[in-house]
This record gives structure tokens, C-alpha cells and sequence, in this order.
């Protein structure tokens, strides 16, 4: 599908004047993300996550720790109720890490994603119960289970629920206990957009505050879960700004670094160079890896391998988990293959919806339920449109939605909450659970709010762009500058610039099939992967638009600027 290309306005010669000590091109850069006066810019480049704000700024904090240091000191049970996904396994992995340091007696719980599905459940709840548990708190999940809680509490547990997923919207419809969660609507904690584990690690800081342990001490044990958070809030794609960017720059020096054996044996496993482990590396490396183990069995090798203490186990679980990510590559595979057909129905429709299909004998299809989400994904971002992927549950239907700027897929979701059994979500991601004599109904129903929604919106992916570039000016130190955006990520994407009428000087295909192709124009090379087939019929000589990244290439001692071609045109079209 062809993109819009939109260039963003430009920066007006005021902004210069007043910022006289950064390149005219980063400013254009820090302008186009919101960050428009000189105390903005010192606190974006601002590398210190000791400027978070502090944690017993959350409404319920105070008595949250309390809480947890009455269960420590009385040496009750407790239970730290963690999520399948990347962000879930961190989240409980710190906390966890850090209750035992101060001798709490406390375990991990993770449900399994096929059998019990997300949040809290009676089962769990009443088995944890039976073993003397007294106190369960959740990791990155729980803001919607008022009815789990108040089953947990006539048990006897007390509940702290810690998440960052969007509340209820009225107060009453909250689950009556302790919450940590910036998106309550009540909560005054000022930055809303930490991930679950950096919810987490508030906690855990606070709960290392009021510790008697000598002030170094504190600061090493915060320190120390800066990798596991990093890990957790990109592979979470929440926004890379404000506090979970401080998070993510201190936590990727931590992970650079990291002493976790099984993170260690992770990165050899999945074969990732390590000269300067990124952003991207999390989300595209790491993430998934740990996204697999809850994907396709259980979280539980994940959570193990981020805490392991042994250097064999740790290798194991590794080589495991790498497995487990190429198994998941190819049930996706498989899954949009079969998507395919009910695809193609619906090219009228605003909004695509899957079904696994059913046999003649009335039996389903069953999609595996832990890909359906990156299957929805991989759709929306080709039709450019939302998709809602469902498929058969042991005790129903679940399904899992990934959408786009223009529509809030979680809010349409919850104008069909009677129709439901469970769901959540954020505006570009959902899952939820239903019946299946409901799925028509509820086909209908997101159909008709996705026309409304989006009938006269026009929809086509864009690229913004940052700002134009003459390729004559591109030099190392413009791509050291920019280099120090990053982390990027959501809300701070990597930077696109532009630059017109550009003649190709050479070009050239790699990879064993062939299928990466890259371009010269004037001293620099313009590198694209997998897209030798899309722009075969470029030749030497054409006159081009291209729209770029700016990286440095360094091979055998070596380092050079090249081009990350993200899109190109010829002049003309």
C-alpha cells in the first residue's frame, strides 16, 4: 500500500535564536516531539533516572507499603501475581528479586495464557489461598478483576493490585483494594505512561526506601533492576518519553552490563552482536524471546531464566526459549496463511475481523492463542486498517486486537463489554474473551462502531518525516548528534528525513536469496532489508525522492554513514 509522506513544519527562526547552542536539525527533531522551550531540552537529554518522581506521590503508596512491610515482618506468605508477557515477567522478576533480599517468604504465580487466560481467576486465587498465602500482589494486570478481589479477600488475602493498564471509568466499578496504577482517573501520580514494570520497580523503590538498609545499599539495589525495566517497558511499546525514557537510557547502561546469567546466555543464543546492546535489540531480539515462553507454554521458563543462579540452567533455558521464538514464527506464518480468505471478504469492511475457521463437523480450527495478537498486528500494519483476531479457548473464545491512530480499539471493545466476558486493553491494542453464541453479535456490533468511527477518515499509512536533508550535509558528527535522541521508540521514533532528487549512482542486492537491495548516491550508501523484490525496476541513473534514517556502519575497526531507506520514489511519480 502506498504511503502518504508527510513532512512535519518547520522549526521558525525564533526557536533557533533562542536555542543557539544545539544543530538547527535537532532542534527540528526535539520540535517535532513536543519539546519546544530550554528547560524541555535539558530535561529530555537528561540522563538520571533519580528524576522520577517519587513514588509515595501514588494515592494509595503509603499504605500499600505497609502493607507489604506487615507481611515481611510477620513472615506470612505472599504472592506476586505476574503476567505471560515480557513486560509481566519483568515486573514480577524485580519485585520478587527484591522481597527476597529483605527475607520476605514469597513466591511468583504467572497463569498460563491457554488454560487460565489473563488477570486474576477463581481457580488461582483459591489454590493460592489454600497454601497460607496472605498477601497477592499483582504485576501488570488486575485494574479490571473487582470480582477475583473481592473472592480473594472473603479467602482472607489481602490484595494490592499494581498496573498500567486503563481503568474502569467510574470508581465504583474499581477492585476494592490498594491500586497502584497511574491511569486511574482519581490517581495523581503525574506521568501516565510508565509500563508494568516500571509500576513495579515504583513500588519496589519504595518499599527499598522505607527499608533500614544503608543509603549505598539502596542505591545499588535500585540500580540493579534498571535492565529488567528497560526490558519490560520497550518490549511493552509504551512511550519512550518522559520517565520511561530515563528508565530505558540508565536501564540499557544496566543491560550492557547486566549480571543476570540468564540474560547473558539469552543474548549469545539469539546470536546478537554486542558491542552496544539498543532499543531495538529489546524489541526485536530480546522481547520476543521472553514474549515466547507465554506465547506457546508457559512464562514460567522466562520469569526462571531472569533470575537463575546457575550458569547450565541459564544456557538451557536460553537455547529454549530461542527454540520456542522460531516455533512462534512459524505458527504466524501458518495463522496468516489461513487468515488470508476471511481477509480478502472484507476489504469493504473499516475494521477486520478472524475467526479461526470451523470444519464441516462443526469442529474449530484452533489458532494458537498466544501469536493471535501478532497476527492481528502484521495485518493491521499491511491493510492499514484495525483487525480483531479470535480463536477457540478452553472455555470459549478469546481474541486479541491491534489497531491504528484513528481508531481506539479498546474503547469500541468496551462499548461491547455486555457481550463480553472479560477484556482490556489500550486505545491501539485489545484482548478479550467471549462466548461463542456471541461472536456474530459482536462482529456486528464492532463493524457498525468502526463504519461510524472512521467514515470519513481516509485511511492510508503515512510516514512522517522530520525534516528535509541535502545530502551533502550529511556528515558523522550530524549522526553522532542524533544518536543521542535515542532510546527511540514509541512517541520518539527513530528520525526520517527526506531528500529530493537524488541520482543513483549503484546498486546492489545481498542476502542468499537476494532479497536486500542497497543503493549509492553520492558517497554514502543507502541500505533497505527485504525489499529487493519491491524496487527491482529502480535502475543506475534514476532520479529519486528517498526518505531515510541516518546510522553508522562500523565493519572491522571501521565506521561510516550510511542510509536506512525506509521509502523511495522517483521524481516524477
Amino acid at each position: 500500500m502506498e504511503k502518504i509522506w508527510q513532512v512535519l513544519p518547520k522549526i521558525d527562526d525564533d526557536f533557533i535564536s533562542k536555542n543557539p547552542d544545539y544543530n538547527q536539525v535537532i532542534l527540528q527533531l526535539l520540535f517535532n516531539r513536543g519539546i519546544k522551550s530550554l528547560e524541555e531540552i535539558k530535561a529530555f537529554f537528561n540522563d538520571g533516572y533519580e528524576k522520577l518522581a517519587d513514588p509515595f506521590s501514588f494515592n494509595d503508596m503509603d499504605q500499600a507499603i505497609e502493607l507489604v512491610i506487615k507481611h515481611v515482618k510477620e513472615q506470612n506468605k505472599i504472592v506476586v501475581y505476574g503476567d505471560y508477557d515480557a513486560d509481566g515477567v519483568t515486573a514480577a522478576a524485580l519485585l520478587v528479586e527484591i522481597l527476597k533480599i529483605l527475607k520476605a517468604q514469597v513466591d511468583v504465580y504467572i497463569p498460563e495464557r491457554a488454560k487460565e487466560g489473563y488477570g486474576l481467576n477463581e481457580k488461582a486465587i483459591i489454590s493460592i489461598a489454600k497454601q497460607g498465602v496472605k498477601l497477592i500482589i499483582t504485576v501488570d494486570q488486575g485494574i479490571r478483576d473487582k470480582e477475583d478481589v473481592a473472592r480473594a479477600k472473603k479467602l482472607g488475602l489481602d490484595v494490592i493490585i499494581t498496573d498500567h493498564h486503563v481503568a474502569p471509568p467510574k470508581e465504583e466499578d474499581l477492585p476494592d483494594c490498594l491500586i497502584i496504577n497511574p491511569n486511574v482517573l482519581s490517581e495523581k501520580y503525574i506521568f501516565k505512561s510508565l509500563s508494568g514494570a516500571g509500576v513495579s520497580l515504583q513500588l519496589t523503590r519504595a518499599i527499598i526506601q522505607k527499608s533500614k538498609l544503608a543509603e549505598n545499599d539502596k542505591k545499588f539495589l535500585e540500580n540493579k533492576l534498571l535492565d529488567l525495566v528497560a526490558i519490560g517497558t520497550v518490549a511493552d511499546c509504551v512511550s519512550l518519553t518522559g520517565e520511561n525514557r530515563l528508565l530505558v537510557k540508565a536501564g540499557l547502561k544496566v543491560l550492557n552490563k547486566t549480571k543476570r546469567l540468564g540474560l547473558q546466555e539469552l543474548i549469545k543464543a539469539a546470536q546478537i552482536d554486542k558491542r552496544e546492546l539498543e532499543a531495538w535489540n529489546i524489541g526485536f531480539q530480546i522481547g520476543p524471546r521472553l514474549n515466547a515462553a507465554g506465547r506457546l507454554k508457559h512464562a514460567n521458563t522466562a520469569f526462571e531464566l531472569l533470575v537463575i543462579k546457575d550458569k547450565k540452567k541459564a544456557r538451557d533455558l536460553a537455547n529454549q526459549l530461542n527454540v520456542g521464538n522460531k516455533t512462534r514464527q512459524a505458527i504466524t506464518k501458518e495463522i496468516m496463511e489461513e487468515m488470508a480468505k476471511q481477509v480478502s471478504n472484507q476489504v469493504n469492511q473499516k475494521i477486520i475481523i478472524g475467526v479461526c475457521p470451523i470444519d464441516e463437523d462443526k469442529s474449530s480450527t484452533v489458532w494458537n492463542e498466544g501469536v493471535i495478537g501478532l497476527v492481528a498486528g502484521r495485518i493491521a500494519d499491511k491493510y492499514y486498517k484495525p483487525v480483531l483476531v479470535i480463536t477457540k479457548s478452553e472455555d470459549g473464545y478469546k481474541g486479541s486486537g491491534r489497531s491504528i491512530p484513528e481508531f481506539n480499539i479498546v474503547a469500541a471493545v468496551e462499548k461491547c463489554s455486555d457481550l463480553l466476558d472479560k477484556y482490556g486493553g489500550h486505545p491501539a491494542a485489545c484482548g478479550f474473551s467471549l462466548k461463542p453464541e456471541k461472536i456474530e453479535e459482536f462482529k456486528t456490533k464492532m463493524q457498525s462502531l468502526a463504519k461510524a468511527e472512521l467514515a470519513a477518515k481516509k485511511l492510508q499509512p503515512k510516514i512522517n518525516i522530520d525534516c528535509e536533508l541535502n545530502l551533502e550535509k550529511i556528515d558523522e558528527d550530524l549522526v553522532n548528534d542524533i544518536a543521542k535522541l535515542a532510546p527511540f521508540g514509541q512517541n520518539n521514533p527513530q528520525p526520517k528525513f527526506i531528500s529530493q532528487a537524488a541520482q543513483i549512482k549503484d546498486i546492489m542486492t545481498m542476502g542468499v536469496d537476494g532479497q536486500h537491495i542497497k543503493f549509492r548516491f553520492n558517497g554514502f550508501w543507502a541500505l533497505a532489508f527485504g525489499r529487493a523484490d519491491d524496487w527491482k525496476d529502480f535502475k543506475i541513473g534514476d532520479m529519486v525522492d528517498i526518505v531515510y534514517s541516518l546510522e553508522k556502519n562500523e565493519f572491522n575497526g571501521r565506521s561510516e554513514v550510511q542510509l536506512k531507506l525506509v521509502d523511495i520514489r522517483r521524481c516524477d511519480s
